[in-house]
C-alpha cells in the first residue's frame, strides 16, 4: 500500500466540513474526487439511513458522481463521511462495509469543539492512516 502525502485541496475539505456541520446531528458522506495522490473535490451524496450513528451512501449518487467524474477526466478517489457524536477514527462498522481498496476514506469527528479531520486508505480490510497536506 502507498502511504505517500496526500494532497486535499481546501474547496474539497471546505465543502467536507460545511456537510458536516449541517448533518448533524446525523453523519454525512460524500464522494472525494481527483487525480492519484489529489482530492480536487468532495461531492455531497444522500445518507439513506436515519440512524445518528451510521451512514449508507446513495447508490445512484455514487454511480452518478463516478459518471460526472470520468467525464471531468478525473476519478473517485475515495469518500467521506462524518462522526457527529465521536472522534475521526474508523469504527467496526466502517471497516465491515468498506468495499474499495486503495481508496481514500475522510473522516471528520465532530465530538470536540474544533472539527477533527483524518484521512484513511483501506488496505488488506483495515484503515491505515496517511498523510495529508491542505492546499488552496
Amino acid at each position: 500500500m502507498n502511504c505517500k502525502l496526500h494532497r486535499l485541496h481546501r474547496l474539497a475539505l471546505d465543502t467536507v466540513l460545511r456537510h458536516a456541520e449541517r448533518a448533524k446531528p446525523r453523519e454525512c458522506c460524500g464522494v472525494l474526487v481527483g487525480l492519484e495522490g489529489e482530492v480536487l473535490q468532495a461531492v455531497e451524496a444522500r445518507n439513506l439511513v436515519d440512524d445518528p450513528n451510521r451512514f449508507v451512501l446513495d447508490p445512484q449518487d455514487h454511480i452518478d458522481i463516478r459518471r460526472r467524474a470520468r467525464a471531468a477526466g478525473l476519478s473517485v478517489v475515495g469518500f467521506y463521511h462524518s462522526h457527529p457524536h465521536s472522534p475521526a477514527q474508523p469504527s467496526e462498522t466502517d471497516r465491515a462495509e468498506a468495499a474499495y481498496p486503495g481508496h481514500l476514506h475522510l473522516i471528520v469527528g465532530l465530538s470536540t469543539s474544533e472539527p477533527e479531520v483524518r484521512l484513511f486508505q483501506l488496505a488488506d480490510g483495515n484503515f491505515v492512516e496517511t498523510p495529508f497536506v491542505t492546499v488552496t
